[in-house]
């Protein structure tokens, strides 16, 4: 079909002629609503971003003298992030003269560590950044 009774044929249906395959010999075109079509397009591209989202780093943070009851109300925290399959990393800030007794913390990522272990496991050891040490947590 020549290209002016394309054109003509789908201005007389309201519609869009659009080139599909520039490089096939001859060139492809079909006729389509085009804001359509781009909707529909960016509509995939939003859905498929969405998915992707899962793998989302959550941050549980805490001080290096965090009493116990609320150490284990973030440990329920921890739980239920890792059990949807998200990476969750677990920060201790060290306030003033606590920098110097980075046992305390240590010890209390340990102590989380060893409370969460059926249902996450340490990416490598607990670091110091700064005034903060953390680990990261993934699922089993």
């Amino acid at each position: 079909m020549s290209v002016r009774d394309a054109i003509r044929l789908a201005e007389s249906r309201g519609l869009d002629l659009v080139e599909v395959a520039a490089t096939a010999q001859p060139p492809v075109c079909r006729i389509i609503d085009f804001d359509k079509y781009r909707y529909a397009q960016k509509k995939k591209a939003h859905d498929s971003k969405r998915g992707s989202a899962g793998s989302a780093v959550k941050e549980i943070k805490m001080g290096a003298l965090t009493e116990k009851h609320d150490v284990d109300f973030k440990i329920k925290h921890i739980r239920r992030f890792v059990g949807e399959g998200q990476r969750v990393k677990l920060s201790i800030s060290f306030r003033g003269r606590q920098i110097t007794h980075p046992e305390l913390g240590r010890s209390l990522i340990e102590g989380i560590i060893e409370q969460v272990r059926d249902v996450a496991q340490p990416e490598g050891a607990a670091r110091m950044e700064g005034r903060n040490m953390s680990v990261l947590l993934t699922p089993r």
